[in-house]
């Protein structure tokens, strides 16, 4: 398997799903950045759910720098997007099974202002 982009994300997108529960925080992990949603539905079955992206606000004043601190709110008109569990078990946007994965359990925001 070929790594890229930031170890850390590489590794939070690896460890074992959990169930989405309503109101609970999700993290998309990219490239190297990571973005905080909140779980605003779940299936019945468990197996799919829906995200929308928080109101993310910096508080720290270090700059671009690896020390980054973050408030998260809850957005009612943020972006929603339709998630999937594919058969790894891991979460991803609904028709982009090679995307990005999102972990469920953790609100987490970083920019990496590298690239």
């Amino acid at each position: 398997m070929k790594l890229y982009g930031s170890l850390v994300n590489r590794l939070y997108e690896t460890q074992p799903s959990i169930p989405a529960t309503v109101g609970e925080g999700a993290t998309e992990y990219c490239y190297s950045d990571r973005h905080a949603y909140t779980v605003v539905a779940v299936s019945p079955s468990g197996k799919a759910c829906t995200v929308r992206r928080d109101i993310v606000k910096r508080q720290d004043t270090a700059g671009m720098s690896e020390c980054q601190t973050y408030t998260f709110e809850a957005d009612p008109q943020g972006n929603t997007y339709d998630l999937r569990l594919n058969k790894k078990g891991q979460w991803v946007k609904k028709g982009q099974p090679k995307g990005n994965v999102f972990v469920m359990g953790l609100r987490s925001e970083y920019y990496d202002y590298s690239f």
